[in-house]
């Protein structure tokens, strides 16, 4: 007796964000144990990619690879991991898989995505609240009179995205490897992880430019022993170039600095596995994490990062929310304002809105964690429990299998019918 087809479409085979979602998705489903799993590798813009079955950690994934003629046969199951306008139905029960929304609008496309699946699953509370609100007047393209309205219609669900707390530990110094940071000389880094993407000076969505500029100016003209901020990031691929660019936005930012007496800024780019990630956030030199994100779908690396027990400042919006406990951590305030021009793209609108983190609380913060570490790290300790009690991949595994026993129909299982050819007839 045959399981039912379950075919995934996804990037599992890049260095992303979206990547890591669908390895951690298709673990979860092969471990359920009552599907046939069926693997469709998609490309995810020009994000770095690195798929082969001698990958130290993706190997597994190659024997689930599909048939080039997998379409011969209907599957029972379809599931894309991608943004919502890319969704198309294709099994007899469809289902969606997006890391959501960070931005309080999206285009109608998006939505009109979400109602072509049977089911769809976002990240966090705020994708799914988000996507439930929002509605567009539907105009015909001749006459562009209204003719109805644009909005969601199928049933959308939170499903997290767990963190696999065999590699996201806390390590001792001598179990860390890659990062030797001999060439720091600070003992007290604060890291912020995060693509310095499109849009200009304070309107990028990991914010990094403002925290670049509120780090130096907290920090100059300090006497004695300073900390250092460390930048994990990247453009669109991991190069020489991309390096090039972030560094000149960095320096062109400390130019407008008005002292002579800055703290350090280093750049780390590049792309790291689970496990060299888990290395990076334990290391002794790095003390505390801090993001002014304006949006996130989920907020993956500091749900790994307070795993470690250390400190976090972070902006009070968005997905990240669900799994950093008020009274853990440091979530600053901020107001809601337009996305910018320089910021917008296909799935970002500038009639929506994002969050911009208060810089002066955000400097004064980052002051309070240097100079009071130890009242902070106590607190960290309580963050730490939270996230690795309620935020796991074993959680995650089983809300996932609720869902699918919630949802998704009954599917008849393939009995082969094992008939002699020759029969005599009495």
């Amino acid at each position: 007796m045959s399981k039912p087809r379950f075919v995934i479409s996804s990037p599992f085979d890049t260095y992303s964000g979206y990547g890591g979602r669908a390895r951690d998705f298709i673990k979860a489903v092969i471990s359920l144990d009552r599907y046939q799993v069926e693997l469709l590798p998609q490309r995810w813009g020009e994000t770095s990619w690195g798929f082969c079955k001698d990958h130290p950690e993706w190997s597994f994934l190659y024997n689930y690879l599909a048939k080039p003629d997998w379409q011969k046969i209907k599957p029972d199951l379809w599931l894309q991991i991608t943004i919502p306008n890319e969704f198309q139905p294709v099994g007899k029960y469809n289902i969606g898989l997006t890391a959501g929304i960070e931005a309080t609008a999206c285009k109608p496309e998006w939505v009109e995505g979400l109602n072509r699946m049977d089911l769809n699953l976002v990240s966090a509370n705020f994708a799914a609240n988000t996507f439930k609100a929002m509605s567009w007047e539907k105009k015909d393209n001749r006459t562009q009179q209204v003719v109805g309205q644009v909005k969601l219609n199928k049933p959308v669900e939170v499903l997290f995205e767990g963190v696999n707390l065999d590699v996201y530990k806390p390590l001792k110094p001598n179990e860390i490897k890659t990062f030797k940071f001999s060439e720091i000389p600070e003992q007290f880094c604060f890291l912020s992880v995060g693509h310095w993407m499109v849009g200009e000076y304070g309107h990028d969505r990991k914010n990094i430019s403002s925290l670049v500029k509120g780090f130096y100016e907290t920090f100059k003209n300090k006497i004695g022993s300073k900390p250092a901020l460390i930048l994990k990031s990247s453009v669109a691929v991991a190069s020489y170039i991309s390096r090039e660019e972030i560094l000149k936005k960095i320096k062109s930012i400390r130019s407008t600095v008005n002292s002579k007496n800055l703290p350090n800024i280093y750049l780390l780019n590049g792309e790291f596995d689970d496990s060299e990630m888990n290395e990076l956030y334990n290391h002794p030199k790095v003390k505390a994490m801090v993001s002014l994100t304006k949006g996130e779908g989920f907020g993956r690396p500091l749900l790994e990062f307070s795993l470690t027990g250390k400190p976090i400042i972070a902006s009070n919006w968005s997905g990240h929310t669900d799994f950093l406990h008020k009274d853990y951590v440091s979530l600053l305030p901020g107001t809601l304002e337009k996305v910018h021009p320089s910021a917008a793209n296909d799935w970002l609108i500038e009639d929506a809105e994002w969050f911009r983190a208060n810089d002066g609380a955000a400097g004064s913060r980052m002051k309070e964690v240097f100079k009071k570490y130890k009242q902070y790290h106590r607190l960290s300790q309580k963050q730490k429990y939270y996230a690795k009690n309620n935020f796991s991949w074993d959680k995650m595994k089983d809300k996932l299998d609720e869902l699918l026993t919630k949802y998704v129909p009954e599917m008849a299982q393939q009995v082969p019918l094992n008939l002699s050819q020759l029969t005599k007839v009495d």
